[in-house]
């Protein structure tokens, strides 16, 4: 039986992580917002605030909480890229899923933030040397990671969402 909360499992840590494996990651990055875009375009209000598991949340939740995650893992980037070894602040993702923006907001606000922070994004790792991407930052919850690590993080977490939304529209036949 499928876990509807890891619909691809369980984020595992790449053991090391080759040049080639790091620009596929960041082509992923610079296509994950229209993968989101071409999954969610057609639904309609009361199918975007459907949970993708009981207890979960709603579609709706899951694209502004992308936006808002992404947004904060661009900036760990920056800083972890500017400053020694930066504590960057974890924040509390359900109580943002609480907030009247995510309930009540359209999904195209984020899709559109998500288009453009991603291409922005993109800029930014393409730009890198391999040896940037070995800077680390330190995460209050996750501890200290370098730039490698995040990348797959980011890139699983994108996935994940994606393919909790995904499973349950071909649970609900709307596609």
């Amino acid at each position: 039986m499928e876990d509807l909360r890891f619909p691809i499992g369980a984020y595992e840590p790449a053991r090391e992580v080759s040049a080639g494996q790091r620009q596929q990651w960041i082509q992923e990055i610079a296509t994950q917002p229209t993968i989101l875009r071409t999954t969610v375009e057609r639904l309609t209000d009361e199918q975007l605030d459907t949970a993708y598991r009981p207890g979960g949340w709603t579609i709706r939740q899951v694209v502004h909480h992308l936006a808002d995650n992404n947004m904060n893992a661009y900036i760990r980037f920056r800083r972890a890229l500017t400053e020694e070894v930066p504590v960057t602040p974890p924040y509390r993702e359900d109580l943002w899923a609480e907030l009247g923006d995510y309930r009540e907001m359209p999904v195209e606000l984020s899709l559109t933030l998500l288009e453009v922070l991603h291409q922005r994004f993109v800029v930014l790792l393409r730009a890198l040397r391999t040896q940037d991407f070995r800077r680390t930052f330190s995460h209050a919850t996750l501890g200290v990671m370098n730039l490698d690590m995040a990348l797959h993080r980011f890139v699983w977490h994108g996935r994940h969402h994606i393919a909790q939304i995904t499973r349950l529209c071909e649970r609900m036949g709307w596609r």
